[in-house]
């Protein structure tokens, strides 16, 4: 798979992010939704990468500077064609090296608490992250699971 800097308004990548965000609005409230839509990814503290085979589209990922020394976890998303075949793991493994490589000393990431999240809850915590009280501007949600990591 070959992970790149891509641009979230692609048709294919807006076609795969406009299908999380209606999967997402079916399972969380509306208040609680934090998922960004294409416009809130293509701002300037965000870095966005996709993972492809043969330039078909099998996920993707995003890095927010919340500040020179904390980054955040946003739109994980894995193609449905494309579930259970490790490509979340390869784009965090990346989003995760790239913030390294920026000199973070932490990575933080916000999901959702119902049942559908929890295959997302046991990935991130088998790469070290643990549950953590909201950050930046987020509040505490009980729709809201709050996720963090130290990074060496």
């Amino acid at each position: 798979m070959e992970i790149r800097e891509d641009d979230p308004s692609a048709i294919d990548v807006s076609e795969l992010l406009k299908e999380h965000l209606e999967e997402m609005a079916a399972i969380s409230p509306a208040e609680s939704m934090h998922a960004l839509n294409v416009d809130g990814l293509c701002i300037p503290e965000i870095t966005f990468w996709t993972g492809r085979v043969d330039n078909e589209l099998l996920g993707c990922g995003a890095l927010l500077e919340l500040d020179s020394t904390h980054g955040e976890i946003k739109s994980m998303r894995t193609s449905n064609e494309h579930l259970r075949k490790g490509v979340a793991s390869r784009l965090l493994t990346h989003l995760i090296e790239i913030a390294q490589s920026r000199g973070y000393t932490r990575l933080s990431l916000e999901t959702g608490s119902q049942p559908e999240f929890g295959p997302a809850r046991v990935m991130y915590a088998r790469f070290g992250f643990e549950e953590c009280d909201p950050f930046a501007q987020y509040k505490l949600d009980p729709n809201s699971v709050f996720m963090s990591r130290v990074l060496d």
